[in-house]
């Protein structure tokens, strides 16, 4: 995605209705080091794969993050409220909503947030990995949002596609929690004994200062996806059981 002659040449010549953009840099700490290579993918993809979807004019769903707010206070995060990252990551996937947004009339940005899903890391994964060689992890409590399973946004992708209100849009599992207790649920549905040891955020710093800054508060309403389907997102408790079946535990 960050060869533009590529990118135009593959949507061009296979000529989609749509396309839908999953593609990032999501390597959070690993950005803050590798600031141009994030950017190409996170800001300057989005831009490439924009521009031919514009001269096709078909439509464009792009996958983003709760990164793009500061992730300070206890509102409820709307589409429409002020953006302002904290994080390379953060700042290069609004810039790659702008693009977006400047370029199409066709598009559907939704935001995600502690996405887990079959393909690729995550942190279930690494939780699960981590408890088979350590008898305790320290995992951050003051952090809150919803886990969100990458099947129900699929779900939810599939009920806008064929919609044409384009816009923001913020698409999480109902519920939310910290990462403490969701790392519990998932030892207690995989039969782990490994206990978790609540940390603050200051706490993880020090242990890890070359850490970026995350969201202390990435609750997003999904109000917008409500209004414009008939799709309700499964509780977030729900989602990770179905999860932790396909996974085999």
């Amino acid at each position: 995605i960050t060869d533009a002659a590529s990118v135009d040449g593959v949507i061009k010549s296979t000529a989609p209705d749509a396309v839908i953009h999953c593609a990032a840099y999501t390597a959070v700490d690993a950005a803050e080091e590798n600031v141009e290579a994030c950017r190409k993918v996170n800001a300057d993809g989005p831009r490439n794969i924009a521009k031919a979807c514009r001269e096709l004019d078909i439509k464009m769903i792009y996958i983003s993050t709760d990164y793009v707010f500061n992730g300070q206070g206890e509102n409820i995060w709307e589409t429409e409220d002020e953006c302002a990252p904290r994080s390379v990551y953060g700042q290069t996937k609004y810039e790659g909503e702008l693009a977006v947004k400047e370029l199409l009339d066709k598009y559907f940005i939704v935001r995600i947030a502690w996405v887990f899903g079959l393909n690729g890391k995550n942190f279930v994964k690494t939780m699960l990995k981590l408890s088979e060689t350590n008898d305790t992890i320290g995992v951050v409590m003051d952090q809150v949002g919803t886990p969100t399973s990458a099947a129900e946004l699929a779900k939810a992708v599939k009920y806008l596609l064929p919609t044409d209100n384009y816009g923001l849009f913020h698409g999480t599992c109902e519920g939310d929690t910290n990462w403490a207790e969701f790392a519990k649920t998932v030892l207690k549905l995989a039969g782990k004994k490994t206990e978790i040891e609540p940390i603050t955020t200051e706490e993880y710093k020090r242990r890890f200062p070359a850490s970026a800054d995350r969201p202390a508060y990435s609750i997003l309403e999904n109000y917008m996806l409500k209004l414009t389907t008939d799709f309700t997102f499964a509780g977030w408790q729900d989602a990770i059981e179905v999860y932790m079946k396909e996974l085999g535990l």
